[in-house]
């Protein structure tokens, strides 16, 4: 049996735990070869155990920080010397920044949120995007909050680095649309991670979905048969939402 994603070239970023980890895993399961990007070696070789033991081929590890837009580069360049594309993009990196109110949050945290959730993904998309549109179905995926829109107190830098991200996606769509390539937005809601329980302390985690649940939702939207662009996929309500403007 052939499988959905075999032969296909995947990036995943924050993948040594949480959704990027299980994403990363349900995505060699349907055959695609993972490129993990995440700071923690640690976290990169458990990854690389798990795919051997369900898949019985490795990953490509590359511990790597999302403010290292040089490494990302570098990484751009060293995919197109190895395979000449990539077939799929899911930007998941990112950080919770502070629960503070505005007023309170210091400038250094305030620019690390925005290096890693924001000009992060648009070094990925400036380095990829070649990569993906050698492709014959290059498919990028970035993950996003309701935060953006709900602008929640207390998280800032958070809720305005996902809004500008999700900004930063749309605009990729519209400039792609016209290509095979094929750029949508998934929010996975509220899930059992080790970010949500930072953010969330009194949380009980038992109540929330697991990241394994959520992976399963992001796989068909990176594979060939996913023909919709400029779309967000809204988990909590399972529902696929337009994000063009109303005419």
């Amino acid at each position: 049996m052939t499988l959905p994603l075999a032969s296909r070239i995947a990036l995943i970023t924050g993948a040594s735990r949480g959704i990027g980890y299980a994403t990363a895993r349900a995505l060699a399961r349907a055959g695609a070869h993972v490129v993990a990007v995440a700071r923690t070696q640690g976290g990169l070789e458990e990854l690389d155990d798990e795919i051997r033991k369900e898949t019985g081929s490795g990953a490509t590890l590359v511990p790597l920080s999302m403010t290292d837009t040089d490494g990302i580069a570098r990484l751009g360049a060293a995919l197109h010397e190895r395979h000449g594309k990539l077939d799929i993009l899911v930007g998941n990196a990112a950080v919770p920044g502070p629960s503070s109110p505005l007023g309170h949050i210091d400038l250094k945290p305030w620019n690390d949120a925005v290096a890693v959730n924001l000009t992060a993904n648009f070094q990925l998309i400036r380095c990829m995007e070649p990569l993906l549109k050698v492709s014959d179905a290059g498919r990028a995926l970035f993950l996003t909050s309701g935060a953006a829109t709900k602008a929640p107190a207390y998280l800032g830098p958070y809720a305005a680095t996902k809004a500008a991200m999700e900004t930063l996606a749309r605009v990729w769509a519209h400039e792609t649309e016209r290509t095979p390539l094929r750029v949508n937005l998934f929010s996975p809601g509220p899930i059992r991670t080790r970010m949500r329980a930072t953010v969330f302390p009194g949380e009980d985690p038992d109540t929330l979905d697991t990241p394994e649940q959520v992976a399963e939702f992001i796989v068909p939207m990176c594979a060939p048969a996913w023909t919709e662009t400029g779309k967000l996929y809204d988990y909590k309500t399972r529902t696929l939402k337009s994000f063009q403007p109303p005419a």
